[in-house]
């Protein structure tokens, strides 16, 4: 039972970091869930205080997610409009099966929010979704920081306890 949840922990921190650039897998979360059963083998004891400060991560870096694109709209000049035009083109690109929705959708939110703001200054509505995009791909740089942090962390602790899995 240990190799089956060693080995599908595995799959669950390198899903973590596909889960960075897919909008459909929660890339550190995933990851977290690797640790999670790697810690619940009976070879590796559970160490709880190194799964709430791992899984807090997670959770801060899957709210960020959010909430960066946003700041993107705004240090560009985008108005709340454009913030909230932002976040609801997460959400529906997040939903939309086209390929790269939560990049257009992003893109595309703050730039109609900005349009409702003010319809005769196209060009701060295009910079504005501009500092959308840029805030989307950090977002999603720091996911695959954090994902790939989970990988190391998952080798390091399998590598400390190798000898009982085998």
């Amino acid at each position: 039972m240990d190799i089956f949840l060693l080995l599908v922990g595995f799959v669950l921190v390198l899903l973590g970091i596909i889960g960075s650039f897919l909008p459909v897998l929660p890339g550190p979360l995933t990851g977290w869930l690797g640790l999670l059963l790697l810690h619940l083998t009976s070879a590796v004891p559970i160490n709880w205080t190194y799964l709430g400060v791992t899984l807090a991560i997670a959770i801060l870096i899957w709210i960020l997610d959010y909430i960066i694109p946003a700041i993107g709209t705004k240090r560009f000049g985008g108005s709340t409009y454009g913030v909230y035009g932002t976040t609801i083109g997460l959400i529906i690109g997040l939903l939309s099966p086209i390929p790269f929705g939560i990049l257009i959708g992003a893109f595309l939110g703050a730039f109609i929010g900005e349009l409702l703001y003010d319809k005769s200054d196209k060009k701060r509505a295009f910079k504005a979704s501009i500092g959308s995009f840029i805030g989307l791909l950090a977002s999603a740089t720091i996911k695959f920081s954090v994902s790939f942090g989970f990988v190391v962390l998952f080798l390091m602790k399998f590598w400390d306890y190798k000898g009982r899995f085998f």
